[in-house]
C-alpha cells in the first residue's frame, strides 16, 4: 500500500464505522419509536379501554410535537451538536418507554407520547442527514445512501420482534424491552459522532449567486422564495400522509379484511426488504441519475401499489406484492427526500432547511394516525382510509414533478449517486 493509499483507507474505514453505528441506531430508533406503535396501541387499548381515536389520537400529539421540535434541533445540528442531540434523544426514548409501561390512564399516554415526538425529532432519519450532511459535505450522497440501507431493516427487525413480545409478555413489558433496546442507540450516538468531524466547513453549493454562506433564518428565507422548495413541501407532505396512514393502520386494517396476524406481520416484514433491495437497485443500476429523475420514477410507484392493495384479491400473495412494491418505493423515496435540499436547492444550512421542509410533513403525518381512525370511525370500515391515502399518494406525483421542473442540474454539481465504495 503507497502512503498516499494509507490516508484514504483510513478514512474510509472511520467512514464504514460512522455509518454502520448510526445505521443500527437507526434501526433502533426507528423500530421502537415508530414501527412498534400500531402492534402495541390494539392490545393496550383494549386493557386501558380506550377507543381507536383515543389511542391514535396520542400518536398525533407525538408526531406533532416532533413537528414543532424540527427547526430548533436542526438549527442545533447545523452548529455541531449533533451527537449531544441524537444521544439525548435516545436517552429520553428509554425512559419514556419505561415511563410508558406504568400508564393507567389516557392523558398520562397523551403526556408521555408527546415527549415520544420530541425524542423521535432528535433520533430519525431528519437529525441522523443532517448529522451526515455535516460531516460528508459535497459527497453527502454517499453517506445518506449508505444510512438507508441499514434503515431499511428497522420494520423487518422490529415488527416481528414486537409481536413477539407482546404474544409472550404482554404489552408492558414489551415497552420497557424497547425502552431498553434505546440504550444501544445512546451508546453508538455519543461514541460514532464526533463534533470536530461535524465542525467541517461545508462549501457554498454553485445553485447560490453569492458568497457568503447561507445560515439560519437567513438560508430559510432564501428557501421561501424558490418555487422547487414548494413542489417539494408539498410532495413530502403528501408523501408523510401516505406514509403514516399506512404505517399506523395498516396492520388493523388487514386484520379488518380477515388476515390472520401472523400472516399479517409476515407479509409487512417483506417491506424491509423490499426498502434494502430497492435502495440497491438505484444504488448499482441508476448511481448518476439525478435526484429529479430519480423521484420523478418512484413517485410513480405509490399510487400504483395502493390501486393493488385495493383491486387485487385479499391473498397473502397479493400483500406480498403490495408490500414489495410500497417498501421499494419508500427505501428509494426515503434517499429522495434526504438529497433533495442539498441537491435540489442547496448544501448549506442543510439542518435549517430541511426541518422547516418538514414541518408541514410533519404535521401532516401527525394528523394521519387521528384522521384514519376518524374516517374509520363512522362506518366502522378502513374503505374511506384508502381512498384518502389513494388521493395523497396523487398530490405527491403532481408536487415532485412541479418541483422537478423548476430547475436544470448543474453539470459540475452532479456527483455520483452515494455508492459507499467499501459495500461494492
Amino acid at each position: 500500500m503507497s502512503v498516499n493509499e494509507a490516508p484514504v483507507e483510513e478514512v474510509r474505514s472511520g467512514q464504514r464505522l460512522f455509518i454502520a453505528g448510526l445505521g443500527i441506531g437507526q434501526i433502533v430508533s426507528w423500530g421502537t419509536l415508530y414501527y412498534s406503535f400500531p402492534l402495541i396501541a390494539e392490545p393496550m387499548g383494549r386493557d386501558l379501554g380506550l377507543s381507536k381515536p383515543e389511542v391514535y389520537g396520542a400518536a398525533t400529539i407525538g408526531l406533532l410535537f416532533a413537528s414543532f421540535t424540527a427547526y430548533p434541533i436542526g438549527t442545533m445540528i447545523d452548529r455541531g451538536y449533533g451527537r449531544a442531540v441524537m444521544t439525548s434523544g435516545s436517552i429520553l426514548a428509554a425512559l419514556l418507554f419505561l415511563a410508558w409501561s406504568r400508564i393507567e390512564d389516557l392523558w398520562t399516554l397523551y403526556l408521555l407520547l408527546a415527549g415520544m415526538g420530541l425524542a423521535q425529532a432528535m433520533t430519525l432519519y431528519e437529525p441522523a442527514f443532517a448529522v451526515i450532511a455535516k460531516r460528508y459535505g459535497a459527497e453527502v450522497r454517499r453517506g445518506i445512501t449508505a444510512l438507508t440501507l441499514w434503515g431499511g431493516f428497522a420494520s423487518t427487525v422490529f415488527v416481528p420482534l414486537t409481536q413477539l413480545l407482546l404474544n409472550q409478555t404482554g404489552w408492558r413489558h414489551t415497552l420497557v424491552a424497547l425502552g431498553l433496546a434505546n440504550l444501544l442507540g445512546v451508546a453508538l450516538h455519543s461514541l460514532i459522532i464526533n463534533p470536530k468531524a461535524e465542525a467541517c466547513a461545508v462549501e457554498p453549493s454553485p445553485l447560490l449567486s453569492h458568497k457568503a454562506p447561507l445560515t439560519g433564518r437567513h438560508a430559510v428565507r432564501w428557501a421561501l422564495h424558490q418555487r422547487a422548495f414548494w413542489g417539494l413541501l408539498l410532495a413530502f407532505t403528501a408523501y408523510y400522509a401516505t406514509f403514516s396512514g399506512l404505517t399506523f393502520h395498516l396492520y388493523p386494517l388487514l386484520i379488518e379484511g380477515g388476515f390472520e396476524a401472523s400472516t399479517v406481520v409476515a407479509a409487512i416484514a417483506f417491506m424491509g426488504p423490499a426498502q434494502v433491495a430497492g435502495r440497491i437497485m438505484v444504488w448499482v443500476i441508476a448511481e448518476r441519475v439525478s435526484v429529479r429523475v430519480m423521484g420523478k420514477i418512484v413517485v410513480l410507484a405509490f399510487p400504483i401499489a395502493l390501486l393493488l392493495l385495493i383491486l387485487l384479491p385479499p391473498a397473502f400473495a397479493s400483500l406480498v406484492v403490495y408490500t414489495v412494491i410500497y417498501g421499494a418505493a419508500n427505501g428509494i423515496l426515503t434517499i429522495v427526500r434526504g438529497l433533495a435540499v442539498p441537491e435540489m436547492l442547496t448544501r448549506e444550512a442543510y439542518g435549517a432547511i430541511n426541518s422547516i421542509l418538514t414541518i408541514p410533513a410533519t404535521i401532516t403525518k401527525a394528523s394521519a394516525p387521528l384522521g384514519g381512525a376518524l374516517l374509520w370511525g363512522a362506518p366502522a370500515s378502513y374503505d374511506g382510509v384508502l381512498v384518502a391515502v389513494l388521493a395523497s399518494s396523487a398530490l405527491l406525483v403532481g408536487g415532485f414533478w412541479f418541483a422537478a421542473a423548476q430547475t436544470t442540474p448543474l453539470k459540475h454539481e452532479r456527483v455520483p449517486l452515494g455508492i459507499y465504495p467499501d459495500l461494492r
